[in-house]
C-alpha cells in the first residue's frame, strides 16, 4: 500500500473546486508509480466551509487516515482557504500557483509556475507513470479537460497554461497536477 495525496484546486463562482487523490507506489529500483483512486466536483457554490468539512472527512476515513499529504490551491481565495484548513487541523501545503519560471518553497508554503504542473503531468501520463482507476465517475471529465488544455504564447512571449476554449475548465486536470507534482518534489527530497 502507498502513501496519499490529496489534490485541491479552489473554484469560485463560475469555476468548480475539485479534489483529486493519488496513491503513491515507490520503491528503490523503479520510479514511482501514481495512481488516481478518486476525482471529486463538488456543486458550483459550494462554500467554503463545506469543502473545508469535505475534506476534513475525507482525510479521516480508510484508507486515507494518517497517510495523506493535502496540497492546496493557495492562488486567489485560496489564501483564507488555507487557513480554514489549518484552523481544522489539516496540515495542508498551499500552493500558489504562478506565471514565473522558478518554483520556490517555504516551509509548507509552495510556489510553482504552471508550466511546471502541467509538464510534469504530461511526463507522467507518457511515462505511463499515472494510472487512472476504472470505475471514477469524473475521470471521462478528466480526460476532456487534459484534451482541452493548452499553452498559449503571448506576443511578448509569455506563456500561459489553460483551457483552449472558454467555458472549458481545468479544475480536475490541476488538482490531480498539485498532487503529483508534490509528489515527484517529495521524492527528490528523499535522494538529498
Amino acid at each position: 500500500m502507498g502513501d496519499f495525496i490529496l489534490g485541491l484546486d479552489l473554484g469560485q463562482s463560475k469555476d468548480y473546486t475539485a479534489i483529486g487523490v493519488l496513491e503513491k507506489h515507490s520503491s528503490s529500483w523503479q520510479p514511482t508509480v501514481y495512481h488516481l483512486r478518486h476525482l471529486e466536483r463538488p456543486q458550483l457554490g459550494t462554500t467554503y466551509p463545506a469543502i473545508v468539512q469535505r475534506v476534513a472527512w475525507l482525510l479521516a476515513v480508510a484508507p486515507l487516515a494518517g497517510c495523506t499529504a493535502l496540497v492546496v490551491d493557495a492562488t486567489g481565495v485560496g489564501a483564507p482557504v488555507v487557513d480554514l484548513l489549518r484552523d481544522a487541523q489539516l496540515s495542508p501545503i498551499a500552493l500558489t500557483i504562478t506565471a514565473g519560471d522558478a518554483s520556490m518553497t517555504h516551509g509548507p508554503a509552495w510556489r510553482v509556475p504552471k508550466r511546471e504542473l502541467v509538464s510534469n503531468l504530461q511526463v507522467l501520463f507518457q511515462a505511463g507513470r499515472l494510472k487512472i482507476a476504472e470505475g471514477i465517475p469524473e475521470a471521462q471529465v478528466l480526460v476532456r479537460e487534459l484534451l482541452a488544455f493548452r499553452a498559449k504564447v503571448s506576443a511578448a512571449g509569455a506563456d500561459t497554461y489553460e483551457a483552449w476554449r472558454e467555458g472549458d475548465h481545468d479544475d480536475l486536470v490541476l488538482a490531480v497536477a498539485m498532487a503529483a507534482y508534490y509528489g515527484e518534489q517529495s521524492n527528490t527530497w528523499l535522494l538529498w
